[in-house]
C-alpha cells in the first residue's frame, strides 16, 4: 500500500513538473513573439482643408485641386478638401477645430482669429483691395436711404458674413425693421429683392457685381456702401504642430504662381491687420438676441 502511494506522488510529481516546463515555454514563446513583431510605422499625418463655397462644391474642389495636391507632396500629408455651404457651417467647423488650413472670408476669420486661436498665414487679396457692404433696394422701390427701411423687411446673410451680416447690422443700428430674414446665399439675397419678398438686403461689392446679371430686367440701386472690410486670409488651425506650421508657411510661399492663383492666395502680401474689425463685430453682438423678433429693434444698451 506504500509502494502504491508513493509510486502515485513520484507520478504525479513529474506530471506537474511537465506541466510547469510547458507554461514556461509558452511564456518564453509568446515574449519572443512579441519580440520579433515588427514595430508599426508612422501614418501620414491628415490635413484638412476648409473652405466656404456657397454651395457650388464642384466648382470649390475642382478650383483647390491642384493646390491640395501641392500641398500634399510637400509635406507628405494625406490632405483633404473640406467645403462649407455658408459662414455658419465654417462657424461650426472653426469651433470644433475641423479644419487646419482655411481660406477665410473676413467674418469667419475675424472670429477664427480673436476666439479660436487660429494663425494667419497669407492674405487672399491686395491690401488695397478691400471689399465692401452694399445695402441694395430694387430701382422702382421709394427707398432713398437708410433711415427709409423703418419698418422694412430686410435680408441679410448667416451669421459669420462680414459684408451680409456684421457691417450692415453696424451700419442699420438704430432702426426698428419689419423684420430679418437670413440669406443662405449672397445670390439669394439678390433674388429676394428682385421678387419683392424683402425690401433691401446687404451683400459684398464684390458678390454684387457678379450676379446682379442673372436678374433679368431687374434693376437694382445701391442704397448704401460701407466701410472698407479687411481682405480674407488664410488661417492655420491652433492643433497644427509648430513644426508643420512652419513647413506649411514655407511650402506655400514657394507654391507655383498658377497654383497660388488657383487657390487664390497671395505668398508675397503682408496679411491684414483685423483688431478694428473684431472691435466691429464685438459692437454688433449685443444685437444679435433680437435678431429673430418681429419687429426687429436693433438697440442695445452699449453704446454704438
Amino acid at each position: 500500500m506504500q509502494m502504491l502511494y508513493t509510486t502515485k506522488f513520484e507520478l504525479w510529481k513529474i506530471i506537474s513538473q511537465k506541466r510547469l516546463r510547458l507554461i514556461q515555454l509558452l511564456v518564453l514563446f509568446g515574449l519572443l513573439g512579441i519580440g520579433c513583431t515588427p514595430k508599426p510605422t508612422n501614418s501620414p499625418q491628415r490635413l484638412t482643408i476648409g473652405l466656404v463655397s456657397y454651395g457650388d462644391e464642384k466648382v470649390s474642389l475642382d478650383k483647390y485641386e491642384p493646390f491640395k495636391n501641392y500641398i500634399e507632396a510637400q509635406t507628405k500629408s494625406i490632405v483633404e478638401l473640406e467645403p462649407a455651404y455658408n459662414e455658419l457651417q465654417a462657424i461650426e467647423q472653426v469651433q470644433h477645430k475641423k479644419w487646419d488650413i482655411v481660406f477665410a472670408p473676413p467674418g469667419l476669420a475675424a472670429i477664427a482669429i480673436s476666439k479660436e486661436l487660429y494663425l494667419p498665414l497669407f492674405s487672399m487679396e491686395e491690401i488695397s483691395s478691400k471689399q465692401r457692404c452694399l445695402l441694395i433696394v430694387r430701382d422702382d422701390k421709394p427707398i432713398q436711404k437708410i433711415s427709409d427701411l423703418a419698418n422694412k423687411t430686410v435680408a441679410l446673410g448667416e451669421i459669420g458674413s462680414a459684408a451680409g451680416y456684421y457691417v450692415p447690422l453696424y451700419d442699420l443700428y438704430g432702426l426698428t425693421l419689419a423684420q430679418i430674414r437670413f440669406a443662405p446665399t449672397p445670390k439669394t439675397v439678390l433674388q429676394w429683392i428682385s421678387e419683392g419678398s424683402v425690401d433691401a438686403g446687404a451683400l459684398s461689392e464684390k458678390d454684387f457685381n457678379s450676379y446682379r446679371q442673372d436678374f433679368g430686367e431687374t434693376k437694382f440701386k445701391i442704397l448704401h456702401t460701407s466701410r472698407w472690410i479687411p481682405p480674407a486670409v488664410v488661417l492655420a488651425g491652433p492643433t497644427v504642430d509648430h513644426n508643420l506650421y512652419a513647413q506649411i508657411r514655407k511650402v506655400m510661399s514657394e507654391a507655383p504662381g498658377n497654383i497660388a492663383a488657383d487657390a487664390g492666395y497671395i505668398p508675397n502680401t503682408k496679411t491684414p491687420n483685423y483688431d478694428q474689425f473684431i472691435k466691429l463685430i464685438e459692437k454688433v453682438k449685443p444685437l444679435e438676441d433680437h435678431l429673430k423678433q418681429t419687429p426687429v429693434v436693433l438697440t442695445n444698451p452699449a453704446k454704438i
